[in-house]
């Protein structure tokens, strides 16, 4: 089994190194931290080092660059909230925890904002008043647990649940990037395929069938004038299309257009049901994070209104917290508002029976990412097919219309 050397920092933020067996650096890593302390670098002992000491491959803690903004990536934030959690359960002060995460992260901006932070937290200051002089890097949602789990002396819990939902909302949109991904590539080559036939292969046919004298087939016809009229009106045909695309944006962005566009999301056939499960999800396991971590419930509710992605969905839990000011049950109020899904209803009433809301709210989220997980695999298998399809249907009617004029003219011949 080969043998990793790491470095690493102790629980009173001293540093320390070693080395350690183990098959891989992330089981080398899991084993540093079995012992109670941090590591920061790992690398395999045969492995020369650099004349600053630093291993060649270190395994180092990983972040995106900042981007040109200078706003801090998700992933960075899941980094240091996971980070930070661990070394708050593991005693470290706060502020000595800043210092090993500033040491650990990569990126000049993120390395700034932890200065920053750890400025405020010397000062003083709370750390969610320090977080929230950043809120394009950490959102309402973020900075409400913080407090509350400062308000209810359990900080290090509310950052570990912190990354779990971080995490989970990662894993959603890689595996929904992931899903759409082929389907879009498949639908960019048959448009070039079209394209290249249409403007190239098409146009230069063209005066081959005009020299036959003979009345062409219909679909050679029909061919022979989209080919025409796309070449003499392609720039026309350009503006019109980027003109409609910023013309449809510019209406979504209005408040009218947004909840028109999110209302038929809702009640579009077979996508619907998708997008109010993704809804759901949202729902759940912010309202369950929130509420978990200490959050008032008309405060959570308030927050996840905005998380939701969805207008229609957003104003129905606001009209829910409303009721819920007044008195009923979360379960009675979002019955009356919205249509959410009933799994998302049953649970909730089951959570406020049993007072374990947060923990019903959560389950019902897993349950729900698992059901859209295979929603979106059935729609990404439904997708593929339809757009091989519709290519090969068009590009077998451009063959036929290029072939019948060269058999009509043998059968003349003849």
């Amino acid at each position: 089994m080969p043998e990793f050397v790491y470095q690493a920092r102790d629980k009173s933020g001293g540093s320390t190194s070693g080395t350690i067996s183990a098959s891989t650096q992330e089981e080398a890593a899991a084993r540093v931290r079995s012992l109670g302390i941090f590591p920061t670098r790992i690398h395999l002992g045969s492995e020369t080092t650099k004349p600053n000491g630093a291993a060649k491959n270190p395994t180092k803690i990983q972040s995106d660059n900042p981007n040109s903004s200078g706003k801090v990536s998700r992933l960075q934030i899941l980094l240091f909230t996971r980070e930070m959690a661990d070394l708050l359960d593991a005693g470290l002060p706060m502020d000595r925890g800043f210092s090993v995460l500033i040491d650990q992260m990569e990126g000049n901006t993120l390395k700034s904002l932890l200065t920053s932070m750890q400025s405020d937290i010397r000062a003083g200051q709370p750390l969610s008043s320090a977080l929230s002089k950043f809120p394009r890097s950490f959102p309402n949602l973020y900075i409400n647990m913080v407090k509350a789990g400062e308000l209810s002396g359990q900080l290090p819990g509310v950052m570990a649940r912190l990354a779990d939902f971080m995490e989970k909302e990662q894993i959603r949109r890689s595996q929904i990037m992931a899903a759409l991904t082929y389907p879009m590539v498949l639908i960019t080559v048959a448009i070039s395929a079209v394209t290249f036939l249409l403007t190239f292969v098409v146009p230069k046919l063209s005066g081959v069938f005009k020299d036959m004298g003979a009345a062409l087939p219909l679909p050679t016809v029909m061919l022979l004038a989209i080919s025409g009229f796309i070449g003499k009106y392609w720039w026309e045909l350009i503006m019109g299309i980027a003109l409609i695309i910023f013309s449809i944006k510019k209406w979504m962005q209005t408040e009218k257009g947004q909840y028109m566009f999110d209302s038929f999301r809702l009640k579009a056939p077979y996508m619907g049901v998708l997008v109010q499960k993704i809804v759901g999800a949202r729902l759940s396991r912010t309202l369950g994070t929130l509420l978990g971590g200490g959050v008032p419930i008309l405060e959570a509710l308030e927050i996840t209104s905005s998380a939701l992605g969805n207008r229609v969905s957003s104003e129905a839990l606001i009209n829910a917290r409303g009721n819920v000011r007044q008195g009923e049950t979360l379960h009675s109020s979002l019955s009356q508002n919205g249509d959410f899904l009933p799994v998302v209803l049953h649970m909730t009433a089951v959570g406020e029976e049993t007072g374990r809301l947060p923990a019903m709210l959560i389950r019902t989220a897993e349950t729900l990412d698992f059901e859209v997980d295979n929603a979106l695999r059935r729609l990404t298998s439904l997708v593929e097919p339809l757009v091989v399809l519709l290519m090969g249907g068009f590009i077998g009617f451009v063959v036929l219309s290029i072939l019948l004029p060269i058999f009509q003219a043998n059968t003349l011949v003849k």
